[in-house]
């Protein structure tokens, strides 16, 4: 893996070789500020993380998600890695994805695959 960089808010700033494409990973500041602002206002995730982040209830597990690519799916990308899933992500829906939630996992070298106005063909 080539070097990554960190960013002002202590998170890895994901290097063109890892695994993902998002529109631009430099929008992964603001979308990390937007994701805290979420967690916020999702306690039962926040409360599963807190309850069951020791005891790894999802080690072991590969979980694949197609869903719309914003924020609080975001949320919940974070909660599934915290329980110990392994994931892989893309946006189900070419017109819905945020582009900033989708490099803000980028950045936190989460497989991703996400962007605004992707054609049905990528």
């Amino acid at each position: 893996m080539s070097e990554s960089t960190i960013d002002n808010t202590g998170f890895k700033v994901a290097d063109l070789n890892l695994d993902y494409k998002v529109a631009d990973v430099n929008l992964a500041e603001f979308g990390r500020k937007e994701i805290e602002l979420a967690e916020a206002e999702m306690p039962a995730l926040m409360a599963l993380r807190s309850k069951y982040r020791k005891e790894q209830p999802l080690n072991g597990a590969r979980i694949m998600g197609c869903i719309h690519m914003t924020i609080q799916t975001a949320v919940l990308m974070e909660t599934l890695i915290d329980l110990g899933a392994e994931i892989r992500w893309s946006s189900c829906n070419i017109f819905s994805t945020q582009d900033h939630a989708a490099s803000a996992m980028a950045a936190k070298n989460i497989p991703v695959f996400a962007w605004k106005g992707e054609t049905e063909e990528e």
